[in-house]
């Protein structure tokens, strides 16, 4: 499929993970991609693995706590591609909750809301005129389902939740100026944020309804859709990715029965 030929974009926390794949899929579709990570050789590594596959990326070093640094972003790829048509908010942050409520401290909530809620505001807000001028423009934002339902990390889940929010007034504001506002919301998906903390995350995967966790292409495949004009009447959505798990609690349905 091609539905992205002539589109420039940019995708934000690019350098692995759920970011990465949204990057290649989107690319393998024809865009010019603009690779951004706050880990410039990650990014550069993704850039250069879309280009050996015969697509276009280019890598940029971005820090969605930095104003600056998210401008330099967007202004680079109108630059390098001449327009900017999707943007997609990815980067967040994520501490481990305290053992009691009252023990968590400032520094980690801060950071949970900066990096994941006030990012995207930030990389929406610099993105918008060019979308706008664009004639196609849209945004998609990576939420979770720790935004929808409790599933822990208290400051992480307000900031997603606060997404949701934030995608529902962006899409009013912006639909009249032609730009679509959306977000997915995955589940338990397959990263190496899992193996970094030491956790399996197919230990999980009995929970879900399909029986098994996510993979971060699933993920880019349901941004490829929100992005592309065959969702052209959609805006203001939260599109849950998650297995089932917000829609049927498998764990309860099974409690007692063994």
């Amino acid at each position: 499929m091609t539905r992205f030929e002539g589109y420039a974009v940019l995708v934000t926390a690019a350098g692995r993970g759920i970011g990465a794949a949204v990057a290649h899929r989107l690319a393998q579709e024809g865009a010019q991609v603009l690779v951004t990570d706050i880990d410039e050789p990650a990014a550069r590594k993704v850039a250069a693995e879309i280009r050996e596959q015969g697509g276009t990326a280019r890598e940029f070093a971005c820090d969605v706590g930095d104003r600056a640094s998210v401008e330099g972003a967007v202004a680079h790829a109108v630059d390098a591609f001449g327009r900017l048509d999707v943007l997609v908010n990815n980067a967040y942050a994520c501490h481990p909750d305290a053992a009691l409520f009252e023990e968590e401290d400032d520094e980690g909530w801060a950071r949970d809301l900066d990096l994941t809620l006030t990012g995207a505001y930030r990389c929406s807000r610099a993105a918008l005129p060019h979308l706008v001028a664009s004639g196609r423009g849209a945004i998609v934002t990576i939420g979770s389902v720790n935004g929808l339902q409790d599933f822990g990390n208290h400051a992480y889940s307000a900031a997603k939740a606060g997404l949701v929010s934030l995608t529902r007034t962006l899409a009013g504001h912006a639909g009249p100026r032609g730009v679509r506002v959306n977000l997915v919301a995955p589940g338990t998906v397959r990263t190496l944020a899992w193996s970094e903390q030491g956790r399996d995350p197919d230990a999980l995967r009995e929970l879900y309804p399909l029986g098994r966790v996510g993979e971060p292409e699933g993920i880019a495949a349901a941004v490829a859709f929100l992005a592309s004009r065959d969702a052209a009447w959609v805006t203001g959505v939260v599109l849950p990715v998650d297995g089932g798990i917000t829609a049927v609690n498998t764990a309860f349905k099974h409690a007692g029965t063994d």
